[in-house]
């Protein structure tokens, strides 16, 4: 292999391990390395192959960059690509917005965050730009120094965000091990051009060369102490992205928080395998198990998603305005509510019943108040971290008589909550009209739709991708298999395509508990659809099966046929359930899990089941790396300890053992083996002396006993004798010699160099020169092959015509 391929491989490899250092910062991080491992290929292949060319080298880098990008956009963007292969306008228009939409994931989301397509598109191309520039500062200009730069930058964005530089000790070996490896194999191209090995000679050079590791094991000790003693440093550019920074973005939030970030945090923590508690609340609601905490509304429907609209944010005002739509004959009631949010919710949002009129914060100077979505949402680096306060809201006691009778809804509402993409699939409104083709009102279109979904064939599953596109809603009445993001947005886009005003919703379940306290966790984050009644305003619906608690006024037969209780579904007996479903407050997290409830209620939490770890992919693959890594450590021990047993030979006819006379080769194994034992141990060879001012060298520097000192020369002699001598007749305990050496060796070295030469014994690098010399005879051979049968070939043909 040549020195240029051999520092394209270890620029690639330096990559690869600087780019583990950003695990921390994604849950599944196992998800993104094939991606990324591909692009660090793409860039090394392509490099390689430009500098094999006749190319200028200010050219390589350009058209290197190219190349990468291309498979980039091949692997994120190809459905946009003409034919597939060939990138155009609409290619690169759908590579803005995806990293539009990766800058906005950026923002929303806390660490770990989620693989999103966005975040994907950003770390993967950050890693081929960082493979690209190392490979052309170590490969195409010689300067594999220089290159530790781009290294440096892909481990700190890592360490800077993960927000525990102390838990960073490990990437950071992984780093190092790769850049020092890029540096020492330019390191041996340098000083091949002047000999295989730079042995020096007499006490400077010793003292120039233990000075060098002096050097080097304190820097790399100041680097992983360091970190761990001086103060934390910002994230800089990264400042507002977790809950260290003091912007005001929705991200939020170490490994174990949580941030809610509409459905960006919903589809992380309903995949999550814990079941972190959030938050408490107290009430006086006559039904605390239908009372939901909103947090946020998605209004506008561009076709790509649903999403939320501008706020007004204004100040929080002593007594919020009357909710949008709400008449003043509406049947109603004053709840209370005392919410106290853990130290593990992280958010900008304020979780609160819907509608509320008013609210209590220990100041409102850090909060703002949006009229139209009604939600209080916090500014200048406020958290909900901790918080406690106290929400006034109204609960609606609508009746579906007045449901069905409500007016046509007011210009303005329409105008906003009715309009659809152009590009929205027909098969949207097509199944609402015939789901809902013998309602006469709004009202029954809206419960024959929720009944379509809770009482249809569809499954609740939340490995679905979270997308609420037009095409993401197709493909979900096509499959029929999602979670309460798809079941949501679906409902309301087929509300607006029937004429009725709909908004998706963002927030909480009510959580478990009695009729008055209740427990929220990460597993009560929900989505469901609100729909527009003059005179009653925006009513809650719940469309996802076997989640959440459905509206009374939503179950009109079930109310005309049992009188639900005013307190919760505890005290109710399990033959004789609630009439409307609700979440049971006797049934814990526990029975849940082993399916200890009543099959008919309607359980709030969306749990996963934590599989073992011998039974999870990512956990499979991390384990196999590490016994790979474990295996590439020990490949320098087991290789010299095979070369030693070897040469110097077990049993009877081992070099020392009564037998029959040694040979030549045996001796002068003996004798490689003896100076590649003080090699190991830091005695580099010098074939410039003889054998037996080798060892009389060998004897001094270690300091040797007599006994040890004369075996070492008695191994010297028989090989000089082999050297030179007509005839030799070695003695037949010179393995015993060299064992007897070894241990004299062993015995004046201390244990870093005895430790070094079990685990990195430096004699190893033979077998590399070994490989090269094979390598170039097999390249000579071939060569001389080649050029015979090109000869043989040419001379056929010349005889060709005479024939």
């Amino acid at each position: 292999m040549t020195t240029r391929a051999k520092l394209t491989l270890c620029a690639a490899l330096a990559t690869a391990l600087a780019a583990l250092s950003l695990s921390p910062l994604f849950k599944d991080s196992f998800a993104l390395a094939p991606h990324g491992m591909l692009m660090i290929a793409v860039a090394a292949a392509a490099g390689a192959g430009l500098r094999s060319l006749p190319l200028p080298r200010p050219l390589v880098l350009p058209l290197q960059l190219l190349a990468v990008v291309y498979v980039l956009m091949l692997t994120t963007v190809q459905s946009a690509m003409s034919i597939g292969v060939l990138p155009g306008p609409g290619a690169l228009d759908a590579l803005a917005t995806r990293l539009a939409g990766g800058g906005s994931d950026i923002q929303e989301y806390a660490i770990p965050a989620p693989t999103t397509d966005g975040l994907r598109l950003i770390v993967v191309g950050s890693v081929a730009l960082v493979a690209v520039l190392v490979d052309a500062l170590a490969v195409t200009y010689r300067r594999a120094a220089a290159a530790g730069l781009p290294l440096l930058a892909l481990y700190s964005v890592g360490c800077g965000l993960a927000g525990s530089p102390g838990g960073m000790w490990l990437w950071f070996l992984f780093a190092a091990a790769g850049y020092l490896i890029l540096l020492y194999t330019e390191g041996q191209d340098r000083l091949t051009r002047w000999g295989r090995v730079f042995h020096g000679t007499g006490r400077s050079a010793v003292a120039l060369s233990n000075g060098g590791r002096r050097v080097g094991l304190i820097a790399l000790a100041s680097a992983l102490v360091l970190p761990a003693v001086l103060p934390s440093a910002g994230a800089g550019l990264f400042g507002g992205f977790g809950n260290s920074g003091s912007g005001t973005g929705k991200g939020s939030g170490s490994g174990d928080e949580r941030s809610l970030n509409l459905v960006v945090a919903l589809t992380a923590n309903l995949r999550s395998s814990d079941d972190t508690e959030l938050l408490r609340f107290s009430t006086d609601a006559p039904d605390a198990d239908q009372l939901y905490l909103r947090v946020a509304e998605l209004s506008e429907f561009d076709g790509a998603e649903w999403k939320a609209g501008t706020p007004s944010e204004e100040a929080v005002p002593t007594t919020l305005p009357r909710p949008e739509g709400l008449g003043n004959g509406a049947p109603m009631t004053t709840v209370r509510t005392n919410v106290k949010i853990s130290d593990r919710l992280s958010t900008v949002w304020l979780p609160m019943p819907y509608p509320v009129s008013w609210v209590e914060l220990p100041s409102t100077n850090n909060w703002r108040f949006d009229r139209t979505g009604r939600t209080i949402n916090a500014v200048n680096g406020q958290k909900t971290n901790g918080l406690s306060y106290t929400v006034g809201s109204l609960t609606i006691n609508a009746e579906p008589s007045q449901l069905r009778s409500a007016a046509a809804p007011p210009e303005d509402i329409t105008r906003r909550y009715l309009e659809l993409p152009a590009n929205l699939p027909s098969v949207v409104g097509e199944t609402a009209r015939k789901i809902t083709e013998n309602a006469t009102n709004p009202y029954d279109m809206a419960v024959d739709l929720q009944q379509y979904f809770t009482k249809g064939d569809f499954t609740y599953n939340t490995k679905i991708e979270p997308r609420t596109g037009g095409d993401a809603i197709a493909k979900f009445l096509q499959d029929k298999e999602g979670f309460c993001v798809h079941f949501a947005a679906t409902m309301a886009a087929m509300s607006r395509s029937l004429g009725i005003p709909a908004r998706v919703a963002i927030g909480f379940t009510p959580g478990t508990g009695d009729g008055t306290n209740r427990i929220v966790r990460s597993s009560n984050y929900h989505a469901w659809p609100e729909l527009y009644f003059s005179g009653l305003g925006w009513m809650r619906f719940e469309p996802t099966p076997n989640r959440g608690a459905a509206p009374r006024y939503t179950v009109p037969q079930a109310a005309a046929s049992a009188q639900p209780s005013a307190q919760p579904s505890a005290s109710a007996s399990a033959d004789q359930p609630s009439a409307g479903p609700s979440a049971s407050s006797t049934c814990t997290s526990q029975q849940h899990r082993l399916g200890d409830c009543d099959d008919q209620s309607l359980a709030v939490e969306h749990r996963t089941t934590a599989t073992p770890w011998w039974q999870s992919p990512p956990a499979l693959l991390g384990a196999a790396g590490l016994v790979l890594l474990l295996a590439l450590l020990a490949t320098p021990m087991l290789l010299r300890g095979r070369l030693r047993r070897r040469r110097l030979g077990t049993g009877r006819h081992a070099p020392g053992a009564d037998g029959p006379r040694l040979t030549d080769q045996q001796v002068l194994a003996a004798w490689a083996e003896l100076i590649d034992s003080a090699w190991d141990l830091g005695l580099p060879p010098d074939e410039a002396r003889t054998p037996r001012n080798a060892a009389r060298r060998l004897a001094e520097d270690a300091h040797l006993a007599p006994a040890a000192a004369e075996a070492a020369g008695r191994v010297a002699l028989a090989t000089e004798r082999v050297m030179y001598a007509r005839e030799s007749d070695p003695s037949p305990h010179l393995g015993t010699d060299v064992r007897t050496a070894r241990e004299g060796l062993l015995l004046q070295a201390s244990r870093g160099r005895r430790l070094r030469a079990l685990l990195l014994p430096a004699s190893t690098v033979r077998f590399w020169w070994r490989t090269q010399d094979r390598m170039a005879a097999l390249r000579e051979r071939t060569a001389a092959r080649t050029e015979a049968l090109r000869a043989a070939v040419a001379r056929r043909l010349r005889r060709a015509p005479k024939e």
